[in-house]
């Protein structure tokens, strides 16, 4: 905060007489939740360098932002372009929307080491900034496998190791997916065994909780405690409530969460705005099954006796939990062994079997997808009352849960193309949810705070120009479930790092994201 106060004292003179880039007459809403104001942003180099009444000043290149909006560019803090930034270095989904940072690593899962990646990212020519979460999975992983049971000592100690390693390497600090294997595996206080380390060097812990159904307030409790013991800031990431009988329940769990803030516990969410979630179909298994990966997942569908208590679990989350009580409500997103099933339901493919769509019949069909590899599917089992009341609440920020896709390939969830126009048009403009200026703040200047970019997030002298211009009046998602390769429109410039990644909405051929790092970094 320091920073921030230091930079707004601060106006740098243009070079030459002219600045780099001059925005003008627009709608300044600065990232800290202000009431907007009409104004001019100057830009020179990557540095903001005035805000405020500029008059007749010079640069090299001129915007009219009149009637527009003019914010700090947007910060995704849970994505999965790990993969997708080296496909679509433009990552033209995220400017599209006026993301410049993107945040990897989350649900548990990164490279570990990080510093082989990050050095490969280094080398590569990308349009928006980057940044790493270490994965307790991946670490867990690295150090016991799949085994479902309690570490020793030694094991404990290997990890608090790798866990340093990865914070030296840049990481901004550790991600927990306590709902997938191995990470489901791990006793809370291994966790925070883990988290203290990072907690010491100034990281952040992020997690995909354990349950978010019937079980979503003792996962909550568990997330803030990992923050209470561990001493350092924790988030409840993609904060939802699955299963229809579980709706209401996001009353029980931001009650929590404040109680937690009351006593001093820094605890905060992040949300995507959609009634639907996506994760591999092995979601609906049983994770006591899924020790030891697939060979021991087969094995295990062998044999009779334990095949009929895998089924009934299946049956019981199609019913009760992410299936939404009708397997039509799982629709495949992506399938590495037959790319023709994305967008099709599981009531679909049971019926293909010949046999009718019974919960029974349709967790044989997840039975045999998981066999072969298993899939990416999106589950509709949220409620819309939920999502608000979630989003309403002040310590919430904006998160897509997506990736950077090849545009037409496979059946993504919308989130992908959408996520912050929806938060801006729908809950903004239309259902007036939230007012514009405390929207932009949550995506800005709120998780800007969360992982310590203190030169980012805000309209103010000093800062990295990272900006976006966008029409109030236009900006919405066009994704929907149906045809998700839809981009958002509405984002007419998105400048990272002072250069223009999209300009007059064509994206350009500049490539002016980094590679950010976390707090403890050392070279």
């Amino acid at each position: 905060m320091r920073l921030w106060v230091l930079a707004a004292l601060v106006s740098i003179p243009p070079a030459f007489g002219q600045y780099d880039v001059l925005i003008s007459g627009g709608r300044v809403i600065d990232g800290a939740g202000n009431p907007w104001f009409v104004g001019d942003v100057a830009i020179q180099g990557d540095r903001i360098v005035a805000v405020g009444s500029l008059g007749d000043a010079q640069a090299r290149l001129k915007i009219d932002a009149r009637g527009l909006a003019v914010a700090p560019g947007f910060i995704d803090i849970h994505t999965h372009a790990r993969h997708g930034i080296f496909e679509v270095p433009t990552a033209e989904n995220c400017l599209r929307q006026g993301v410049t940072t993107v945040m990897e690593g989350p649900d548990g899962g990164s490279p570990i080491p990080l510093a082989p990646y990050l050095a490969r990212l280094e080398k590569s020519s990308i349009s928006v900034n980057f940044g790493l979460l270490a994965g307790q999975g991946s670490i867990r992983e690295q150090v016991i496998g799949l085994e479902n049971r309690r570490a020793t000592p030694e094991e404990i100690r290997k990890m608090k190791d790798l866990a340093t390693q990865a914070m030296r390497d840049g990481a901004f600090g550790l991600s927990t997916g306590l709902f997938y294997v191995p990470g489901n595996f791990t006793p809370t206080e291994e966790v925070v065994e883990i988290a203290r380390v990072v907690g010491a060097l100034g990281g952040v812990h992020i997690s995909h909780m354990r349950n978010e159904a019937d079980g979503v307030l003792d996962s909550v409790r568990e997330t803030i405690r990992i923050g209470e013991e561990g001493g350092l800031p924790t988030q409840i990431t993609h904060h939802k409530i699955i299963g229809r009988a579980n709706w209401g329940q996001s009353l029980a769990t931001l009650g929590l969460v404040e109680e937690a803030r009351a006593r001093g516990v820094d605890v905060t969410i992040d949300q995507y705005p959609y009634t639907a979630s996506m994760t591999g179909t092995a979601a609906l298994f049983p994770q006591w099954a899924q020790e030891g990966g697939r060979k021991a997942l087969i094995e295990r569908l062998s044999a009779p006796d334990q095949r009929a208590k895998i089924k009934a679990v299946i049956v019981r989350n199609i019913k009760e939990d992410r299936g939404g009580g009708d397997p039509k409500n799982v629709v495949l997103a992506s399938c590495p062994f037959d790319q023709s099933l994305a967008g099709k339901n599981l009531a679909e493919l049971t019926l293909a079997r010949g046999v009718p769509a019974t919960f029974e019949n349709a967790a044989e069909t997840a039975i045999e997808i998981q066999s072969k590899g298993g899939c990416q599917a999106v589950y509709h089992a949220i409620g819309e009352e939920d999502v608000e009341r979630i989003l309403r609440y002040p310590f919430t920020m904006i998160a897509s849960d997506g990736g950077i896709p090849v545009f037409g390939k496979e059946a993504p969830h919308p989130r992908y193309y959408g996520t912050f126009a929806r938060v801006l048009g729908r809950y903004v403009r239309e259902r007036k949810t939230l007012t514009l200026e405390d929207a932009v703040r949550r995506m800005s200047s709120l998780p800007a705070t969360r992982l310590k970019l203190w030169d980012r997030g805000l309209l103010r002298p000093g800062m990295l120009a990272d900006l976006v211009v966008f029409d109030p009046a236009t900006i919405a998602d066009k994704a929907d479930f149906a045809k998700p390769h839809q981009y958002a429109v509405g984002v007419r410039h998105t400048f990272v790092n002072g250069k223009p990644a999209l300009l007059d909405g064509a994206v350009t051929e500049q490539r002016p994201g980094r590679v950010l790092y976390g707090p403890a970094r050392r070279p």
